[in-house]
C-alpha cells in the first residue's frame, strides 16, 4: 500500500525527493535518512555550524566528556539540519560532537530537521543561552544577538527562552556598563548583583573606582549598592553646586540687560558663589569691536 502511495506522487515530485540537490526527505529511514528522524549519522558527514556563538571550549571538560561517551556513550543526540544528500550540518550539541571525535566514534546519533539560516541562529543561540556554566555577559551578548539579527522583540524572546522580560531587561542592561566591568563580571571577579548596582552610577570613572575596590577589599553587594548610592548622590549634589555656581540674583539680571541695550550687543555674566566673576561683551567684527570700546571711552 505505501509503495502505490509512494508511485501515486508522479515522477516528478519523486525525481525531486530522490534528488542529491535537494534531499531533505529520503525513502529509507536506515540509508538515507529523513527530517524528522532520530539516526546514527557518519561523524565525517556532518558540517560545523557556522552560526555557533561559543568560541572557547574548556579542553579539560572536552576530555572527561569524552571518557564518559567512551564508557556510557551519547545520552543525548545532537540535532542537525539536513543540507542534501547526506549532507549534514550541525545545529546543536558541539560539545558532544567534539569530545565523540576524541573518544574516537565514528558515528553519533542525531536528531535530524530542517531549518533556515536563521533558524539555525535562534536555535544555536537560545541553545547557548540554557548553558549551565554561561556567564552573565555571554547572556546578554546572546539575547541581544537574537533581537537584533533574529528581529525579535523582547517579548517574543521571553516567550522563546522561557524568562521574563524583566529578567531579559537587567541582562541586556549589563552591555551598557565599560568594558572593564564587563571582562570582571564574565571573568567572575565580581557578580550579577554587584554589576547591577554599578550601572545606577553615571559617572564612568566613579563606576570604575567602585569596580576596583569591590576586587580589592571582597565587597560584598550591599556594600557595593552603598558605594553606588554614594557616588549617585555625590554627582547630583554636584549638578546643583554647578547650578548654583551661575546663580543670577535678579538686580544683577537687570543690570545686564541695561547694559545689552546700552552696549546694543548680547552681554553675558558668570559668578560664583563667593562673588566673584567674569563679563562677556559679544561683536561681530572689528568695526563692532571699536564701536563697544568707545562707547566706554565716552562714558
Amino acid at each position: 500500500m505505501a509503495d502505490n502511495k509512494k508511485r501515486g506522487l508522479g515522477r516528478g515530485l519523486d525525481a525531486i525527493l530522490e534528488s542529491p540537490e535537494t534531499d531533505i526527505t529520503s525513502r529509507d529511514i536506515s540509508g538515507d535518512y529523513v527530517a524528522g528522524a532520530v539516526a546514527e549519522i557518519d561523524i565525517n558527514l556532518i558540517e560545523a555550524n557556522p552560526f555557533q556563538p561559543r568560541i572557547e571550549f574548556d579542553e579539560e571538560a572536552l576530555a572527561e566528556l569524552a571518557q564518559s561517551i567512551k564508557e556510557q556513550g551519547i545520552i543525548q543526540p545532537i540535532t542537525v539540519r539536513k543540507l542534501g544528500y547526506n549532507r549534514y550540518q550541525l545545529i546543536s550539541g558541539e560539545r558532544r560532537l567534539r569530545a565523540s571525535k576524541l573518544a574516537g566514534l565514528s558515528k553519533i546519533p542525531a536528531f535530524i530537521r530542517i531549518a533556515n539560516d536563521e533558524q539555525m541562529l535562534e536555535l544555536a543561540l537560545i541553545e547557548n543561552i540554557h548553558r549551565e556554566n554561561l556567564n552573565a555577559i555571554e547572556v546578554a551578548i546572546s539575547y541581544q544577538r537574537l533581537i537584533d539579527e533574529c528581529s525579535l522583540t523582547q517579548e517574543q524572546l521571553s516567550e522563546r527562552v522561557g524568562k521574563s522580560r524583566s529578567a531579559i531587561a537587567n541582562f541586556l542592561r549589563l552591555l551598557k556598563l565599560p568594558a572593564e566591568i564587563q571582562i570582571a563580571l564574565r571573568d567572575g571577579h565580581i557578580s550579577m548583583a554587584h554589576a547591577r548596582a554599578l550601572i545606577n552610577v553615571e559617572d564612568k570613572e566613579s563606576q570604575l573606582r567602585i569596580l576596583q575596590q569591590i576586587i580589592e577589599d571582597d565587597l560584598s553587594v550591599r556594600q557595593t549598592e552603598e558605594l553606588a548610592q554614594r557616588a549617585k548622590t555625590n554627582v547630583e549634589e554636584g549638578k546643583e553646586a554647578r547650578k548654583q555656581t551661575n546663580y543670577l540674583p535678579e538686580h544683577f539680571k537687570a543690570q545686564i540687560k541695561t547694559l545689552s541695550q546700552a552696549l546694543n550687543t548680547r552681554v553675558k555674566v558668570k559668578r560664583n558663589l563667593k562673588g566673584q566673576g567674569s563679563v562677556v561683551i559679544d561683536f561681530k567684527n572689528e568695526e563692532e569691536f571699536n564701536r563697544i570700546i568707545e562707547s566706554f571711552s565716552k562714558k
